[in-house]
């Protein structure tokens, strides 16, 4: 389980808890330059499949899949497009496969403002423009102040790195492998969270094989649903078997 930008593994404690109720086997990571990994850092996306597949193998870990929100699912994506020697699996989650190649990669002008704000200005202060961007629209006053708290323990810095290496601008397409995977690809998206149930009609005209499942809620889906994701996963784990 792979968590998005300012995260750490303890957001998915909700999801794990009722998956391994159910006998599923579970393994939240906090991701470089977040949590218990804040001092560790990666350059690019290429470095944090490494990263990836370097840390399951030193758990033993070469049959899995692999869960990812928003920015973990953009690097989960590229892992199981690219898994480690020996990897099986197949990739869920909330994420942005990037754009086709044909479209204009775009994004690294608005990553890298942020970064600079994460890096130079009180955390408090970028946090709370944070959570003001459209695909937080649907968060309530009370919600982006609660997230603004849950957050505060970041370290600029590490953030600002993490997400310069992992800019949409360099990641490379996703949209050729999904369309040709024989590997099971499933994609969770809320239907209040606009950009991403427009990008996952997408993804279905373009690979009719992956498994889409819109759920009720907005971006942050394992948090506002955690009942309704963990019984989707649980039904398409159970399908692997």
């Amino acid at each position: 389980m792979l968590h998005g930008l300012l995260g750490d593994r303890h957001d998915w404690i909700k999801v794990r808890d009722q998956l391994e109720g159910k006998g599923i086997p579970t393994l939240a990571l906090d991701l470089p330059g977040h949590g218990e990994n804040h001092g560790v850092q990666v350059s690019s996306f290429d470095a944090f499949h490494h990263w990836l597949g370097d840390t399951l193998n030193a758990r033993g870990i070469d049959r899995y899949c692999l869960l990812g929100y928003s920015l973990g699912g953009g690097g989960g994506g590229g892992g199981a497009s690219r898994p480690p020697p020996g990897g099986k699996g197949g990739g869920r989650g909330v994420s942005h496969p990037r754009r086709p190649d044909n479209e204009r990669p775009g994004g690294d002008w608005h990553d890298e403002r942020w970064a600079i704000r994460f890096e130079q200005e009180p955390l408090q202060n970028v946090l709370a423009n944070w959570y003001q961007q459209p695909v937080f629209a649907d968060l309530s006053t009370a919600a982006r102040s609660q997230q603004c708290k849950r957050r505060g323990h970041n370290i600029g810095k590490s953030v600002a790195c993490m997400l310069r290496a992992t800019s949409l601008g360099h990641q490379p397409s996703q949209w050729p492998w999904l369309a040709n995977t024989s590997l099971p690809v499933g994609y969770l998206s809320g239907l209040h969270d606009a950009k991403f149930s427009g990008l996952a009609t997408r993804l279905a005209a373009a690979a009719p094989h992956i498994a889409h499942a819109p759920l009720e809620g907005g971006h942050n889906l394992h948090s506002e649903q955690p009942g309704q994701v963990a019984r989707q996963l649980e039904s398409w784990y159970r399908a692997l078997l």
